[in-house]
């Protein structure tokens, strides 16, 4: 299943919040848009992480959809889960976390939980957004990262 997936191209982004003073948070190629009334946005998290049981204690996240130079970004968030923001630009607004420069930015609250498999399926209520119209995206294909051909 995920070789074939892996043939499936998605935007790459980041789902973070402050919590205990520390950013929590991980890179997630399951976001996608639900509904536009209300506006709605989902994430699956899988039942092995350990950011997501923190990170599920924050009152709203923070979501940054990562643009074409922020490449980079992707080996930061494959350290350890307690060093995994020490060398990245991050503000933080509300208690939601966000990659300085990113190309969208969310800010969300959870509104359900759904038990799928071995993942969480959570359907977020978007609060606030904005997007940097300038940058390309970053695509997630064939297992690895991308820029858009132009």
């Amino acid at each position: 299943m995920r070789h074939v997936l892996a043939g499936f191209p998605t935007g790459i982004a980041l789902v973070a919040a402050e919590v205990d003073g520390r950013i929590v948070g991980l890179s997630a190629n399951s976001f996608t848009s639900v509904s536009l009334d209300p506006p709605l946005v989902s994430v699956s998290f899988a039942h092995t992480s350990t950011s997501w049981p923190v990170l599920r204690r924050a009152p709203r996240w923070g979501v940054s959809i990562l643009g074409e130079e922020q490449a980079q970004v992707l080996d930061e968030l494959r350290r350890p889960a307690d060093q995994r923001f020490a060398n990245l630009g991050m503000t933080v607004a509300s208690g939601a976390a966000f990659v300085t420069g990113a190309l969208a930015r969310l800010t969300v609250e959870l509104d359900a939980e759904v038990d799928a498999g071995d993942h969480t399926l959570t359907l977020l209520r978007v609060l606030e957004l904005d997007r940097d119209t300038r940058q390309h995206p970053l695509v997630y294909f064939g297992s690895g990262v991308h820029r858009l051909a132009r």
